[in-house]
């Protein structure tokens, strides 16, 4: 198989990872396996009556909820299969030299690390920085996988680089700097339960600048507990997190509409298709967003809403790729005038 095949064929996978992700997260099945890599002690869900009274041995205070058990088990075997897919493309690329060594060894450490974060959210009963870690790693994945495709894309191709001015790339980045930014406060704002501490819009409902407190809700290593699944913070604390992830969310709208009219204006017809897939993609997660508020987070838009917020993120990071990549105008004409100079 092809590099590039390998590399399509793991972005697939990455994105049905992500996905399972979030529907395992938002199903309220994290803990639907108490241990890792297996559960209960098995490399399957426990159904047999011997494995059932050893899983109850092992775990006598909990309960078995097997369809919980079964979303936590197939979200860590295809995450499996995508660590073998990755390490594959590591292989090749360093073998054949069709990829960065940044690129090759950057998307390995990742994913071992993101096995570490699985086991460690499981270990640590949903902590929810390691919960966004582990969010925050499967869409770095996303990105460096993305990044191998289009550097490959782009070894084969004979078409020349859009030219574009250079006065786009800080924008560009910025954005990308928000999108991050902005997905990583969604991640604190699941992980810490508090998606539904605002039930109106624009901002929230009542008086919710007297309840504020940005040093409890954004105090990363919380205290100690049991278990951190359902939250253990206050009301006010996540109201303060779903707050600021809705100002968050305002930011990113007014800097991708920016970003947006500055590719549009460029007339290059790549950034135009590029700039209608980022409107539609903003478009998308709004609408989302407000059907979470609207609909009381039903799994199927909040899911949604992950998925969302992966392609967003991949629209602005391959905008911010062609923008640095491309040729400069200016550097263009300076070449002209030489050529012209010794005709002279």
């Amino acid at each position: 198989m092809k590099l590039i095949h390998l590399v399509r064929l793991s972005l697939m996978v990455t994105f049905i990872v992500v996905m399972l992700g979030a529907y395992t997260r938002l199903a309220d099945a994290g803990l639907g396996c108490p241990d890792w890599p297996g559960c209960y002690g098995h490399l399957t869900v426990p159904n047999e009556t011997h494995e059932i009274a050893l899983a109850q041995s092992l775990f006598p205070s909990l309960v078995i909820e097997e369809d919980k058990a079964w979303l936590e088990m197939i979200h860590r075997y295809v995450a499996g299969a995508l660590g073998l897919i990755v390490f594959a493309i590591t292989f090749v690329g360093l073998k054949t030299r069709q990829l960065p060594l940044f690129l090759s060894v950057a998307v390995t450490t990742v994913v071992v690390f993101q096995a570490l974060l699985g086991m460690w959210t499981v270990t640590m009963k949903l902590m929810p920085i390691v919960v966004m870690g582990h969010l925050l790693g499967g869409f770095t994945l996303f990105s460096l996988l993305a990044l191998c495709h289009w550097h490959l894309q782009r070894q084969s191709s004979i078409e020349p680089s859009p030219s574009v001015p250079q006065r786009l790339r800080p924008l560009a980045v910025v954005t990308l700097l928000a999108v991050v930014a902005q997905i990583a406060l969604g991640g604190w704002t699941s992980s810490n339960y508090a998606a539904l501490m605002c039930t109106s819009l624009p901002i929230c409902e009542g008086n919710w600048t007297a309840y504020l407190d940005f040093a409890t809700a954004f105090d990363l290593i919380q205290p100690p507990q049991e278990s951190y699944e359902f939250g253990t913070l206050d009301y006010a604390a996540r109201m303060t997190i779903h707050v600021i992830h809705r100002f968050g969310a305002m930011v990113v709208s007014v800097l991708v509409l920016m970003l947006a009219y500055r590719l549009y204006s460029t007339g290059q017809p790549e950034l135009r298709k590029l700039t209608l897939g980022l409107l539609v993609m903003l478009a998308v997660q709004i609408g989302l967003g407000v059907g979470n508020v609207l609909l009381s987070l039903p799994l199927v838009i909040a899911v949604a809403h992950n998925l969302g917020a992966a392609l967003l993120l991949l629209t602005v990071l391959r905008i911010n790729y062609l923008l640095w990549a491309a040729r400069e105008p200016r550097l263009v004409r300076s070449n002209s005038l030489s050529k012209e100079s010794v005709h002279e």
